[in-house]
């Protein structure tokens, strides 16, 4: 990979980090402004995960990378088990928060997946971006 192709990507990532959390406050606010104060606590839930979930994803695939790049040559590199891991994780812990969230808080569930879905649109603003600046 060249470093100007690295340097893009990670250009990317921070687009897409900076855009999930604007699109979850549009939302937040939107809905604070409409008087659905759950909706609103549900979406910035949502928002907050999603955020979370791409940031340790982009850790996950570094590890990856690195570990992989470490045994270059190698016929079959080995993967270390904790990436695994921390990837099974991941969900476990956006799964345990969302329960948690909906049974103790009454945060509608469908708020906070609306609200992950703040991750979904930053990235395809964020690939349309790419496509029309790289033109």
């Amino acid at each position: 990979m060249t470093n100007s192709v690295a340097i893009a990507g990670s250009r990317t990532e921070v687009r897409i980090s900076r855009l999930t959390l604007m699109f979850g406050a549009l939302a937040v606010i939107a809905a604070a402004a409409s008087g659905h104060r759950s909706w609103a606590s549900g979406l910035a839930v949502g928002a907050v995960l999603g955020w979370l979930n791409f940031c340790w994803l982009g850790r996950g695939l570094d590890a990856l990378v690195i570990a992989s790049s470490a045994q270059h040559g190698q016929e079959k590199p080995q993967v270390p088990w904790w990436t695994s891991l921390l990837a099974l994780l991941r969900y476990a812990l956006i799964a345990l928060t969302v329960y948690v969230i909906f049974i103790y808080r009454n945060i509608p569930l469908a708020s906070m997946i609306v609200g992950l879905c703040a991750l979904a649109a930053a990235v395809i603003v964020a690939t349309v971006w790419e496509i029309f600046a790289s033109g």
